[in-house]
């Protein structure tokens, strides 16, 4: 048991027991702290909207932002409130047992320590992030019978989602944060000097890797012909347009693996591949492991009122 410099056990603030799903909006002023030697036994989602907080987890911590979604994993030591020096925090947050394929959505924003730090999420997309998880907060509270609450007033209000269907319907809002906010809070900046044209066909790959393209038709979607099209792609970006295709087809077809339950078979097609034989010679010389064990072992690509305590 973790204890403190004068000898006597470290206080912990309790957290919800593990298979609930459980929500909340608060707003604390400064001095607001929880505190978990042994971590929680669900992972913690964070949406911050006004004022800083500062989360911890293990050795790794980080600053909580309007417009970041901070979430910790459990089993890690853990301790957040407001950022010091900071006149309140303002957050929604959301205890419950991930989905599979939210992991692999987290999996760039790694801290350390399970501490995902999603930021920042583009402004324009915080409004809908918020409806999302007002939207968890009433699902949660729906007893099952009639139509689900609407959304209303919620500060500082919590949610218990009792039944299975409030407990589906309020992770579906979750889910809809957590992927809104990680398809979008790190756009990679294009190198320095690389033509428009080139940029723009590259969008037109990672929008769509499954699609039919070729080089004529990127070339088409630039107004270039397809011989200088592909001579400055491979120039400006060192590998011609159908190795970069084939190379987001094979990151498109590893996310799907990590993320779905999809055959295969049904994976080879999305991801544009000819046929699956093909998609699994190229994916083993690739990746060093056919897909389906590389599903198997594991990822290489990238409402009731709360007491006393915390979130």
């Amino acid at each position: 048991m973790p204890v403190v410099a004068d000898g006597l056990p470290e206080t912990a603030d309790p957290a919800p027991p593990p298979g609930l799903v459980v929500v909340g909006r608060f707003d604390q002023a400064a001095g607001y702290s929880v505190n978990r030697p042994e971590g929680a036994d669900s992972w913690l989602f964070t949406w911050t909207t006004g004022g800083h907080g500062r989360l911890r987890q293990g050795a790794a911590e980080a600053r909580a932002s309007p417009g970041d979604l901070v979430v910790l994993a459990p089993g890690v030591r853990h301790r957040y409130g407001v950022e010091p020096g900071a006149l309140h925090w303002q957050f929604w947050w959301a205890h419950c047992q991930a989905r599979p394929m939210w992991q692999a959505w987290l999996r760039p924003y790694d801290a350390g320590d399970g501490l995902y730090v999603v930021s920042p999420t583009p402004h324009a997309l915080h409004d809908r992030v918020g409806a999302a998880f007002r939207r968890m907060l009433a699902d949660a509270r729906w007893t099952g019978t009639g139509a689900p609450p609407e959304t209303g007033a919620e500060a500082d209000r919590v949610a218990v989602a009792h039944g299975s269907a409030a407990r589906e319907l309020a992770l579906c809002a979750l889910e809809e944060a957590v992927l809104l906010t990680a398809a979008t809070a790190r756009t990679p900046s294009p190198p320095p000097g690389v033509d428009a044209r080139v940029r723009r066909a590259e969008s037109l790959i990672a929008a769509d890797p499954g699609a039919a393209h070729t080089v004529r038709s990127l070339a088409g979607h630039v107004a270039l012909s397809p011989s200088r099209f592909a001579h400055l792609f491979t120039r400006q970006l060192g590998v011609p347009p159908m190795r970069a295709l084939r190379e987001a087809r094979l990151r498109h077809a590893a996310r799907l693996l990590e993320g779905t339950d999809l055959s295969v078979e049904r994976i080879a097609a999305a991801s544009g591949f000819a046929s699956p034989f093909h998609f699994n010679r190229v994916f083993r010389e690739r990746y060093g492991t056919p897909p389906g064990a590389y599903r198997v072992n594991g990822p290489m690509v990238a409402g009731v009122d709360q007491g006393p305590g915390g979130p």
